[in-house]
């Protein structure tokens, strides 16, 4: 018990204002640099730093599940990707704004036609993406468009960093609600009153429904699907691509298509089925962009896949 309280005062007064400090004075000095060479110094760091590290391991399970077939030195190309990709996105944090203004050109837009559909309809929108890319580029570039999209994010661990992240966040214009109950109610305030949610629906959910993930089941979040079904919301797929340091594609695709069984549970499945089937297209196209560094699926599948090694 000691060493607990230890670890929580060290955590408090020591580790978290170290970490928010560090982070501001990174965040000042990388907004002075060029946009390509904040990110470039990213992506060597990622490279550099990340593949050494033991959450590299979980991102190799993760591509043994999912890619059964390819070979060792393919997974561990697409792990340096992967952390080149996340060093980026740390590094071009400071520079959201100017990435995302649409005199830059550093945002190809693709599709958007069906997002202003869907805030002007009454009905409200949901916007579906994952973390591929820069995740943080959907909400700066719908509100360059002059979509008012509210996200929902997961708050940081670190207290101190928060007045950071709300700054940068907070840049880009939009609202944003935390997860939780809280949340939820907001959410469900937004929808009834015709807004557009963003949500990324690509981590594991330990009170999410199981639904199948490149061949295996993965607990999935539910809620473009409760309430996409609930308010008969557009339910919206967005995908950003990585082009290159600062510079990205988004593409909005069409609604996908309402199941209206009768059962309401399976809707839910059937819906969320069809967004994992795009999620699993995009990802095996460009693997490297995905965030492969979570536990995706439950520990009973990693131990059986490891049995059969």
């Amino acid at each position: 018990m000691a060493d607990a309280n230890f670890k929580k005062l060290f955590q408090k007064l020591v580790k978290h204002p170290v970490e928010a400090a560090s982070l501001f004075i990174a965040l000042g000095v990388f907004r002075l640099l060029p946009i390509d060479v904040s990110s470039n110094i990213g992506g060597w760091l990622g490279r550099t730093v990340g593949p050494r590290l033991s959450t590299s391991n979980r991102a190799r399970r993760n591509l043994r599940l999912a890619f059964p077939e390819i070979s060792s030195a393919e997974i561990e190309r697409i792990v340096l990707g992967v952390w080149d990709n996340l060093g980026r996105v740390l590094f071009e944090y400071p520079h959201l704004d100017q990435i995302t203004a649409r005199e830059s050109g550093r945002v190809e837009l693709v599709g958007a036609e069906h997002v202003y559909a869907g805030a002007a309809s009454e009905r409200s929108a949901i916007l579906a993406a994952g973390h591929l890319a820069n995740w943080e580029v959907m909400a700066f570039v719908a509100a360059q468009h002059d979509v008012d999209l509210t996200i929902i994010v997961r708050e940081p661990n670190n207290p101190y960093v928060q007045p950071a992240v709300d700054k940068l966040r907070g840049m880009s214009g939009g609202q944003r609600i935390s997860k939780g109950t809280d949340g939820a109610r907001q959410a469900l305030q937004l929808l009834k009153r015709g807004g557009v949610l963003g949500i990324l629906f690509d981590q594991k959910m330990s009170d999410g429904i199981p639904v199948s993930f490149f061949g295996h089941t993965a607990m999935t979040p539910a809620a473009p699907a409760q309430l996409g079904l609930r308010f008969k919301s557009d339910i919206i797929p967005i995908r950003t691509e990585r082009l290159g340091p600062g510079r990205f594609r988004m593409t909005c695709f069409p609604p996908i298509e309402h199941p209206d069984s009768g059962n309401r549970k399976q809707d839910i499945s059937d819906t969320m089925e069809q967004l994992n089937r795009l999620l699993e297209g995009w990802i095996t196209e460009k693997p490297e962009d995905w965030l492969w560094l979570h536990r995706r699926w439950p520990k009973a599948t990693y131990d059986a896949m490891e049995a059969k090694d």
